[in-house]
């Protein structure tokens, strides 16, 4: 989650920046647009280029539910059916209880009176991805040096990002582009390579439950820290076509690309290339309705 977070700076930056600047449909297209990229980048293009991301059904289906209902509130929201403030109050609902197992699961799972095996099957299934997070990346201890690189690096990425989104903005309103291109085409795949790397990285090296949950979660950050924080303080664009094709695209592409990923046990080439044509269709279809 702390890694996804990092990540996602780029798309968080972009978009409160647009939303700062009264142009909330770049706002919204960057967040959106950025989730359907990452399912095609990182699960699509990791399947791809691993050839194969080996995945447990419990994973799956752990991971799966909470990006599942976080897109579900994304759309509403979105459509107009929720106001900011109360998609913002159910994905807090999600993320946290979601945040605090993951974080605690050792000692807080036999706190709730779960039967033993469901806890049994919640604790393999955050272990699974520890696990191998930790075989992937072989972590150290920190030191103080590392805490004032990743601030460093991290001031660098909002500063870059904040310039990325003006001028793209300003381009796209002197080329007369539409700004739900700018946002959920442009910038959405440029404020997501950081995360396309990682779980490309993840992917070749066989962490499927990591690699899975790099996607998963970096998208329901996008949603929370990216669209809906900012949009309850600053307001959201109305409900649009666009706007709806591409929050609705990015719950449909969730949804395919983990029944592939439940069925298979994974993800295979040729189910990532499946996504892949998934999101290449969504930039035609977006291109053909703007």
């Amino acid at each position: 989650m702390v890694a996804a977070v990092a990540a996602d700076a780029p798309e968080i930056t972009a978009s409160i920046t647009a939303l700062a600047h009264h142009q909330a449909t770049i706002g919204a297209g960057v967040v959106l647009g950025s989730n359907v990229f990452n399912l095609a980048a990182l699960l699509g293009l990791g399947a791809v280029v691993a050839g194969r991301i080996e995945l447990h059904r419990k994973v799956v289906v752990f991971g799966g539910a909470v990006a599942t209902l976080v897109a579900v509130v994304c759309l509403f929201t979105v459509g107009g059916q929720l106001p900011p403030t109360g998609g913002l109050a159910l994905v807090v609902a999600i993320l946290v209880p979601y945040t605090v197992l993951l974080g605690a699961h050792r000692t807080i799972l036999g706190r709730f009176g779960l039967t033993p095996r469901l806890s049994a099957w919640l604790h393999d299934a955050i272990v699974e991805e520890e696990i191998e997070l930790e075989e992937a990346i072989h972590p150290r201890r920190g030191t103080g040096g590392d805490a004032l690189m990743a601030g460093a690096a991290l001031v660098v990425v909002v500063v870059a990002s904040i310039a990325m989104e003006r001028g793209a903005a300003s381009l796209g309103a002197h080329f007369g582009v539409p700004e739900i291109i700018i946002g959920g085409l442009v910038l959405a795949a440029v404020t997501s390579l950081p995360n396309a790397v990682s779980a490309i990285y993840l992917a070749r090296r066989g962490r499927g439950a990591a690699t899975l949950s790099t996607a998963l979660n970096s998208n329901s950050i996008n949603v929370a820290a990216g669209l809906l924080i900012p949009a309850a303080i600053l307001g959201i664009a109305k409900p649009s076509g666009s706007g709806i094709l591409v929050a609705s695209w990015y719950l449909g592409l969730t949804a395919l690309t983990l029944a592939l990923a439940y069925c298979g046990h994974g993800l295979r080439r040729a189910s990532g290339g499946l996504i892949i044509a998934c999101y290449v269709l969504f930039v035609v279809v977006l291109l053909a309705t703007t």
